[in-house]
Formats: C-alpha cells, sequence, structure tokens
C-alpha cells in the first residue's frame, strides 16, 4: 500500500486563503475547517488510497522556540484561522483519519517520525508526503518516499529534489542553515544565496564537509573568500539553523500501520458537522464506522 501524511496545518492555511468564508449558526467562521474536511474527503475517495494520516501544530509555537527566539510563533496569524485549529482537529477525527497533534513538536516533526517509522514496514510501497514545503524536502527517498503538492497536482522524487534546490534530500537542513527560511523565521547567512548553497553542498553535502580553503569550492577567488568569510563569522548560527531545520524523528507516535487504514468516518462527524451549519457534508462520506 501507499500511505499518505498529510501536513494538516499547511492544509488548513491553504482552505483559510482558499475556501468560500462560512459562519457556524454560533457565528464562528468556519469557511477554512469545511474546506479542509472537503479535501480531505476527495483524498480518501480516490481509488487506491488507504491509509491517511494527518498532523497538525495544536500551538504553532514548539521547542525550536527555545533554540532561538526569532522562531515562528502564532503572532501575525489570523485569529480566525488559530480559532478552528481545535476545530479542524475534531473533524478530522470524527471523519476517521488517525490525527496528530503537536504541541512541543511541529508538524512536520510528526510526518518525520511517522516516515521513519513506517516506510520500511512490509507491505509499503511508498510514503507520500502531502505539502509543497520545503522542510519536507528532506523526507525525500528515491520514489519511496516523495513530496506531493496537492494543489498543483505535482508530485516530487529525489531527482525532483535536486532539480529544485541544486541539492539532495540530505543536505536540504544544511542548505536552509545557510540560505535562511523566512517562513520559519530564520535568516540564513548574510552573502549566502540558493545559488551559491546549491554550488557547495552538491560537492560536500553537509556543513562540516565543506573545505577550509575556499578556493577549492568553485567560485571566484573574491567572492569564494567573501563567503567564506561569512561563514567562519556565523558558524554558530549555521549550525544553530541547520538544527532548526532539521526535521525530528523521535515523535512518540502511537499507532500502528494498520491503525491509518481509513475505516470510514464516525457517527460524531454528524454532530460536528452540525456545529459547523453543514449538514450536507455527511451525505457525501460513503463510509461509516459500524462503532
Amino acid at each position: 500500500m501507499k500511505i499518505y501524511l498529510v501536513d494538516g496545518t499547511y492544509e488548513l492555511f491553504r482552505s483559510h486563503f482558499g475556501a468560500p468564508s462560512r459562519k457556524a449558526p454560533d457565528g464562528q467562521e468556519v469557511g477554512a475547517t469545511l474546506g479542509l474536511l472537503r479535501s480531505l474527503l476527495k483524498l480518501l475517495t480516490t481509488p487506491g488510497i488507504t491509509h491517511v494520516a494527518c498532523a497538525f501544530d495544536h500551538v504553532i509555537e514548539s521547542f525550536r522556540n527555545d533554540l532561538y527566539p526569532g522562531y515562528k510563533t502564532g503572532a501575525g496569524v489570523d485569529p480566525v484561522l488559530l480559532a478552528q485549529f481545535p476545530l479542524a482537529e475534531e473533524a478530522v477525527s470524527a471523519l476517521g483519519l488517525v490525527v496528530w497533534s503537536m504541541v512541543e513538536f511541529e508538524a512536520d516533526d510528526a510526518l518525520s517520525s511517522a516516515t521513519a517509522r513506517f516506510k520500511n514496514e512490509a507491505g509499503v510501497e511508498q510514503i507520500v508526503i502531502c505539502s509543497p514545503d520545503k522542510d519536507l524536502a528532506q523526507l525525500v527517498s528515491g520514489s519511496r518516499t516523495v513530496g506531493w503538492d496537492r494543489r498543483r497536482d505535482i508530485l516530487i522524487d529525489e531527482a525532483g529534489v535536486v532539480a529544485k534546490f541544486g541539492v539532495r534530500p540530505q543536505s536540504i537542513p544544511d542548505w536552509l542553515g545557510l540560505v535562511g527560511d523566512a517562513a520559519d523565521g530564520f535568516p540564513g547567512i548574510p552573502g549566502w544565496g540558493e545559488k551559491s548553497a546549491a554550488a557547495v553542498l552538491a560537492k560536500y553535502e553537509h556543513l562540516e564537509s565543506i573545505p577550509t580553503d575556499p578556493q577549492t569550492w568553485g567560485f571566484s577567488a573574491s567572492r569564494a573568500a567573501r563567503l567564506a568569510e561569512s561563514l567562519t563569522q556565523h558558524w554558530a548560527e549555521a549550525l544553530l539553523f541547520r538544527k532548526l531545520a532539521t526535521l525530528r524523528k523521535d515523535v512518540p507516535l502511537l499507532e500502528t500501520l494498520a491503525d491509518l487504514e481509513w475505516q470510514g468516518a464516525y457517527e460524531r462527524l454528524k454532530d460536528v458537522c452540525h456545529r459547523l451549519g453543514d449538514e450536507k457534508f455527511p451525505g457525501r462520506v460513503p463510509r461509516w464506522r459500524e462503532r
């Protein structure tokens, strides 16, 4: 089988900005939550898709905020969207999916840990990471673990990661350590851009393997000297930023592979949809659990 691991936080953001506004009977905005339910039902009713799990950032902050004060927080996120996170998790769980709700870790860490746990299990043909997030590119491996941008319907395997970023998946954290990640709130190293980082890491793979003599890096002497000086001056930051970008594989997930098989929605979905003000959605769900 193929395992589909969904970045619920990304999907909820996508629905917030893409789905029509909708008010629940109590007046709460629920458009993003309903859009997420529709999106996941479409996934679940696609022929051949049987095993699915969904990870959410229950809170935006994580252990990384203790490592770097500038790391992303909930500040600046639309409160209307933030208010829907608990509701979205409840709705997706009622739809019958395994939900990993992250507090200390991030949703991406849950997807990384699930990939590490399930990728070598018997019967697992492929793991599909349902998100275009560049952090998750580090999980891609050959064509066995791939990324899927559902909005644009683009699959990216290891060759695709190299074509897009200029480095192999295992170098993505190092690459992000040099160029930074504005979405996650860390800036990267001054003077280093995507092309220079890719050129060096394509040769040497990891930061520690970069030779101290910059004349071997393949740039002009003056450019190599500037990059080397910046890297030397900001070496500690580069290592810290790489650590921030490195996804964890040790999130304690309780579910087995069998738990990821979708068996249908729970009866409580009807109550959730009633509170959301969408009485029609349950009628579109083709399978319900007996208990």
